[in-house]
């Protein structure tokens, strides 16, 4: 059985978990002008989807943000509402 209750919900947590991913990797890891076209395709799928999309995808965050124990991870899923363009 799934941990996830919906596709959306796991492919929420994914976009988030690669946006995670790419913003953390150092220099030695992961080229810069790479890192920036994946971040800037994440925002692009932000913002792309309709208002109720967003609610849903904003509350997978607030979720994500309340379980997480990672004070670091904390901080990212805090800002990455205004970070990717999710509220307005």
């Amino acid at each position: 059985m799934s941990q996830y209750p919906s596709l959306a919900r796991a492919l929420a947590e994914a976009l988030v978990d690669l946006a995670w991913f790419v913003e953390s990797a150092d220099d030695g890891h992961m080229d810069q002008d790479d890192a920036v076209k994946v971040l800037e395709g994440v925002a692009a799928v932000v913002d792309r989807l309709s208002d109720s999309q967003r609610g849903e995808f904003q509350q997978v965050i607030e979720a994500m943000t309340v379980a997480e124990t990672d004070p670091g991870r904390r901080e990212f899923l805090e800002a990455f509402p205004d970070g990717f363009g999710l509220v307005e």
